[in-house]
């Protein structure tokens, strides 16, 4: 807020700043009720909607202030220039205002986890824009009535000044004037400027969220399956001693046997397994999480080798097991045991994986008794029988229920732990026999005791099993990683990566960013029917989240076309504003390459968010130039004299927006949309000062 109403002080004087100012902090306070009547929480996603909104909430009462501004200084009384301001310009920054909340209204409308996520950033950018229209169209006009000045005119019969005669003003008519004079050069200058963009912008890395600020992180555990909970609990307390003993670490929680209860909406807690174990870790300083992940890794890896282990920060976004996960289904256990193999061997080459691991853990022993059917049979005992006697004598069966106050506690009853702690002695389990109206030991209707290998877990998914991998990556960013395992996995695999559930690849099966499909993505295995695999995690998240705005974004942006359409009722000034808004690639290349922040899920908000804002800059641009046109005023004339009335609102309202993103720089979560906000904002709207009256000129064969 001190950094917009800085801004506006500076270039829009004081009585004007000050104006704008109170308007902001109006809005602002007028968003936090709305907030409070809507259920809205001040968190970071909500927060951050704020300062985004910032400088867009600046726009309209700048177009308002400005234009009673020149028109008061031109002689024109308060009343009047706020009747003529207001009416010229209410219709077109309702418009504007419309638009620009439709950008966002994508994110508001997804169904997918990642917009129940972000679904506050839509809530507050709603309220805040809407008031900021209605405190444009009606306080601003009252405040400037109150505290700005009417100039007298002049008794000498002397022409008033012109307000655009500045040397700013004349700088930019005149590359305006030679811009629009050369307009198809203009054009080749633009359309390769935005080539260059769309070939630089494969070279930016890919990220769905970055990790948290939080200054904690967790390490996993996978000891043996089979593990003994209480051996796992005294395993663990070596690893506390440990962890305890590092500079830097205060605090760790230790949880036995499973996950915790979800105390964060961005944890996912684990299931029960005797075998695993979690420990929350907490740190004196967050960015020393970092250096901890892989120094206490690879210590923890030399005292427990048994173990898998993988550490991992907190995600500021949806997340659920590691950010690369392969799936492969198929009928047989053990052949997908075998495939699984194949790819764990692979992702364990890698240096950069950690944590892999899958779903279904290793084979444990167990215990199988060889019935003899003819000695069973003549003693009425039947398989259950067996069974039900081995499991009551081994794992113990529910004898009864204990009351403790408000507490059921069942009491198990079974053999001591001398009986039955030994194989040898399991032939002497007694079975009751029908036959003999007796118990008799099991050893006589049983020949031997074998031991034999099986799975102790086997996953489904959609009915069909599914063997799942997951890994994570010691450094650099998963993107990395899953481009280079990718393509060895899948010909390890024998993948066939032209058909897809049965159907020919087609371009619009696939999502851009991480050349996988949305819908399952399986992807069948050559020479064995039944068998594919499809990829998970992060690029899945990401990719269901970008076709869960797809979904909506032809919505929102087929009503935002029929905004403009409602307004102006001419296509040929609909498409001359749709054809500015690719421009904004060119600066969002430009930033993220420079600063080398990766594209995620954020920096496509922004985009979506430029969107708006750059449609609502062409509209308040357009609309000046059919007034200038209504007046009588020369075509070339025209487009420069409105382009010189927006230059000071336009340009105002980027510079707002561009420096309110400063303090998100500064944000891990932020980071990636405040850059491609800033950049590009920055560059297209130069181009738009430029670019739309060049395109009105073209499209309206206006003579130079």
């Amino acid at each position: 807020v001190v950094i917009v109403i800085a801004v506006l002080l500076i270039f829009m004087g004081l009585r004007s700043g000050l104006i704008i100012g109170f308007v902001l902090f109006l809005t602002i306070m007028g968003t936090f009720i709305f907030m409070d009547m809507f259920d809205v929480t001040l968190e970071r996603i909500s927060l951050g909607a704020l300062i985004i909104a910032l400088g867009m909430l600046v726009d309209n009462a700048i177009v308002v202030v400005d234009g009673m501004r020149v028109k008061m200084d031109q002689g024109t009384d308060a009343l009047t220039a706020a009747k003529d301001v207001v009416g010229q310009t209410g219709i077109p920054l309702l418009a504007a205002t419309l638009v620009a909340i439709a950008a966002f209204a994508s994110i508001g409308t997804s169904e997918d986890s990642t917009g129940e996520y972000c679904r506050t950033l839509f809530s507050v950018i709603l309220i805040s824009l809407t008031l900021s229209w209605v405190t444009a169209a009606s306080t601003t006009p009252l405040l400037c009535k109150t505290f700005l000045k009417v100039k007298p005119k002049s008794d000498s019969g002397e022409a008033a000044k012109d307000p655009y005669s500045g040397k700013i003003y004349g700088f930019y008519k005149g590359i305006l004037t030679k811009s629009i004079r050369f307009r198809w050069m203009t054009v080749i200058v633009v359309v390769a400027l935005f080539a260059s963009s769309l070939f630089g912008f494969g070279y930016i890395k890919s990220m769905f969220f970055p990790e948290s600020t939080r200054n904690q992180y967790y390490i996993d555990f996978w000891l043996p399956e089979g593990t003994d909970i209480n051996e796992t609990s005294r395993q663990m307390k070596r690893a506390e001693e440990y962890l305890l003993a590092q500079e830097g670490i205060t605090h760790t929680s230790t949880f036995i046997g499973g996950g915790q209860v979800r105390f964060l909406l961005i944890y996912t807690p684990e299931s029960l397994y005797h075998s695993y174990c979690q420990i929350l870790v907490t740190v004196d300083d967050y960015k020393k999480i970092g250096g901890f992940l892989n120094s206490t890794l690879e210590d923890l890896e030399s005292l427990f080798p048994q173990a898998t282990i993988n550490t991992r920060a907190f995600l500021l976004g949806p997340s659920e097991g590691g950010k690369i996960q392969l799936r492969i289904n198929g009928p047989d256990p053990q052949v997908l045991r075998q495939l699984g193999e194949r790819a764990e061997a692979i992702l364990l080459a890698d240096p950069v994986a950690k944590g892999v691991r899958n779903e279904w853990r290793n084979k444990i022993m167990t215990v199988r008794p060889q019935m003899a059917e003819a000695q069973a049979r003549q003693a009425g005992i039947t398989r259950p029988d067996l069974a039900l006697a081995i499991k009551s004598a081994v794992e113990g069966a529910n004898a009864g229920l204990y009351r403790e106050r408000d507490e059921l506690i069942p009491i198990i009853a079974r053999s001591p732990i001398s009986e039955r702690g030994n194989m040898e002695n399991l032939g002497a389990i007694q079975v009751w026999s029908p036959a003999a109206k007796t118990m008799i030991s099991a050893g006589q209707v049983v020949n031997e005791f074998s031991t034999e290998f099986e799975n102790a877990h086997i996953w489904r998914r959609n009915r069909t099993k599914m063997l799942r991998l997951h890994a994570d990556q010691r450094y650099g960013l998963p993107s990395e990683l899953f481009a280079r395992v990718k393509p060895q996995i899948e010909q390890a695999l024998n993948v066939d990566v032209e058909t897809i559930n049965g159907q020919p690849v087609s371009p619009e099966n696939w999502d851009v960013n991480t050349l996988k499909v949305v819908d399952e993505g399986m992807l069948p295995i050559k020479g064995m029917p039944g068998y594919s695999i499809a990829w998970g995690g992060e690029v899945e998240d990401s990719a269901r989240a970008g076709a869960s705005l797809a979904m909506s974004i032809p919505v929102f942006f087929g009503l935002m076309v029929l905004i403009i359409l409602l307004l102006f009722n001419s296509i040929k000034k609909t498409l001359i504003i749709w054809l500015t808004v690719p421009l904004a690639i060119i600066g969002v290349t430009a930033g993220l390459l420079l600063l080398n922040q990766p594209f995620g899920f954020m920096a496509l908000l922004g985009i979506m968010s430029l969107a708006g804002m750059l449609i609502k800059n062409a509209i308040v641009l357009i609309d000046q130039i059919d007034i200038e046109m209504a007046s009588g005023k020369p075509g070339i004339q025209a487009i420069t004299d409105s382009g010189a009335s927006r230059l000071i609102p336009v340009a105002m309202a980027a510079l707002t927006t561009i420096l309110g993103m400063i303090p998100l720089l500064k944000d891990v979560f932020f980071v990636s949309m405040a850059v491609t906000i800033m950049f590009g904002l920055g560059f297209a709207t130069i181009l738009t000062l430029i670019f739309v009256p060049v395109l009105y000129a073209i499209f309206f064969k206006v003579k130079s």
